[in-house]
């Protein structure tokens, strides 16, 4: 078993006990499939089941796996409208697990993979359960948004300046480090992205980085968010990278087991808001009008996924990343790519 799936229990129990009031040992650790960058375990113990989560071990990307701020993050936005887990511990010493991780409260609840949310059924009451997740999905996406910064304590979580500047050379360069050969499509996606970026207009909010479906923990019977999981990529940012990434991964083709999207797919025969009612409900919500440069926040978000992508695809050839389907997200790279290119040309 390889050190990405295992973890020395009896070391961890011994540490967990000293740092967490009521913890007490022995661990049964189990990993959680799916996530593809730091690995993720239930662990099981006398006291009750909690959740940890690690940075992969080996050499990183410069920012990456930045398990400390998923913490900080989560820490901040216990008392707001954004439900997430309740945090217990981070442990910053690399000598205990031979990385950092940090230990959550485990939430009972649903994860749903497929974006057109097949497991609600049939018929009018499908429907609208659907419609109520989605809409769910809006109101926490902008509560998400309307954080007050300031009074969370993370005025000072990002860097200022033009979100998507900073975004775009740090993918650029993070997709150059990891990349394992040329594709066209990357090449005149990011060539367009640099000279299409809107004017900074100065919108400054918390922003998740990966809002999707499957990082959100349902309720076990009602359609509500219960916790938002995974929040290594969060930053103050421009709120509408948010909006256009999960928009895009509704656009995903259907059939993948993980991230399924909606391409092709009725969306009004499965009481699914279309991709311009999501927004204008998000718009709504926030107050705010008419979006401009929509392709452009649609094209960045297709970018920064297959840049996302091809550093999996890394990981799996050095050995040493999370999910054992790896491999294969690294062939998302270029169809991700070229969606982003048909947009380019064709528009949203």
């Amino acid at each position: 078993m390889s050190q990405v799936d295992s973890l020395d229990t009896v070391k961890l129990a011994e540490y967990l006990e000293q740092h967490i009031e009521g913890f007490k040992g022995p661990i049964e650790a189990d990993k959680f499939e799916g996530g593809q960058s730091n690995p993720t375990f239930k662990i099981t113990t006398p006291s009750g089941a909690y959740v940890l989560r690690r940075q992969p071990p080996g050499e990183l990307l410069k920012s990456a796996h930045a398990v400390d701020r998923e913490y900080r993050v989560m820490a901040a936005l216990k008392n707001t409208e954004v439900p997430v887990p309740n945090v217990l511990h981070l442990c910053e010493d690399r000598d205990v697990i031979g990385s950092m991780f940090y230990v959550m409260e485990f939430c009972e609840g649903r994860i749903f993979w497929g974006a057109a949310l097949p497991e609600c059924g049939e018929g009018e009451l499908g429907n609208a359960t659907r419609a109520a997740m989605y809409d769910e999905m809006n109101r926490v996406l902008a509560a998400m948004h309307s954080v007050d910064l300031e009074a969370a304590g993370l005025s000072d979580y990002g860097k200022p300046g033009n979100y998507f500047e900073r975004q775009l050379g740090r993918w650029t360069k993070q997709y150059a480090a990891s990349k394992l050969k040329d594709i066209p499509a990357m090449d005149e996606l990011i060539a367009w992205l640099e000279k299409h970026q809107p004017e900074d207009d100065g919108q400054v909010a918390l922003a998740h980085g990966d809002f999707r479906l499957d990082n959100m923990m349902w309720h076990p019977s009602e359609p509500k968010v219960i916790a938002v999981l995974d929040w290594e990529l969060s930053t103050l940012g421009h709120p509408l990278a948010d909006l256009a990434y999960q928009c895009m991964g509704m656009r995903l083709p259907q059939g993948d087991a993980k991230m399924e999207g909606m391409a092709g797919v009725d969306r009004k025969a499965l009481g699914i808001p279309t991709e311009q009612e999501y927004v204008q409900m998000y718009c709504q919500r926030r107050g705010i009008g008419k979006i401009d440069n929509w392709e452009f926040y649609l094209s960045f978000s297709f970018f920064r996924l297959a840049a996302i992508c091809q550093g999996v695809a890394k990981r799996a050839q050095d050995g040493n990343a999370s999910s054992k389907q790896a491999a294969t997200v690294g062939a998302m790279v270029e169809p991700l790519a070229s969606m982003a290119v048909d947009i380019i040309h064709n528009g949203a």
